[in-house]
């Protein structure tokens, strides 16, 4: 008989024992961790199967403004467009007419969500944005909704600030 995900029971304590250990190695105090050598996320590309859906969906539902629309210098034909999802940061889609991508998925290796940072009275105008436009979401914690993209890929908009998660300094 072969086991799926959902049939799996894994060993709790043992897996809390070694996220200890990894802890125990690998994580510095902030005081002591060098300092990073990135300067932050330019943009992070998601794949779109119709253009001006995603546009209508990210700038039309999400208020994330569209900034820029141009061919995609890696594939002829191809679109390359921007949203500003504030600090200085951009999501990007390609498109690729022509080139049967499939549908979204989540594996190894691939994406298993976005999550952006928003406002907290910003976040529940978005929460009421989604309801109006039909899309279905999950609330957690009152400050986490997701939900997915019109390719199904999933997105998290969080009423924390950057930098913490739950109450919690992550950075």
């Amino acid at each position: 008989m072969t086991k799926t995900q959902g049939d799996a029971q894994p060993d709790r304590s043992a897996i809390e024992a070694e996220r200890g250990r990894i802890r125990e190695k690998q994580l510095r105090p902030s005081g002591e961790r060098p300092a990073s050598s990135a300067r932050g996320l330019h943009h992070t590309a998601l794949i779109s199967s119709d253009v001006e859906r995603t546009i209508e969906f990210y700038q039309g539902v999400l208020e994330f403004p569209l900034t820029e629309l141009i061919e995609n210098r890696d594939y002829p034909g191809s679109s390359h467009f921007f949203f500003d999802i504030g600090n200085n940061n951009l999501l990007a889609f390609f498109d690729f007419p022509g080139l049967d991508v499939g549908p979204y998925a989540e594996v190894l290796g691939g994406l298993h969500h976005v999550a952006i940072s928003v406002e907290p009275d910003r976040w529940r105008r978005l929460v009421a944005n989604l309801d109006r436009a039909g899309v279905d979401h999950t609330v957690h914690s009152e400050v986490s909704v997701y939900f997915r993209d019109p390719d199904g890929a999933r997105i998290e908009l969080i009423a924390d600030p950057l930098g913490e998660m739950y109450g919690n300094q992550v950075l």
